[in-house]
């Protein structure tokens, strides 16, 4: 198995996801507050997956 660096793209799609639900998980944000532990779980997960699949 063969492992590769994520697009610049889909990390700092990660990134911004995994930062609002840390966010939301301190602050207040109407609709992101209720799902912020799987707006975190989603940006590892596609960090995860990035590292995995070549083209993502």
């Amino acid at each position: 198995m063969t492992l590769s660096a994520p697009k610049k793209v889909t990390w700092w799609v990660a990134f911004i996801v995994g930062a609002v639900g840390i966010l939301a998980n301190f602050v207040t944000l109407p609709f992101l507050s209720e799902y912020a532990f799987w707006l975190v779980v989603f940006g590892f997960v596609l960090l995860v997956l990035a590292t995995f699949l070549r083209d993502l």
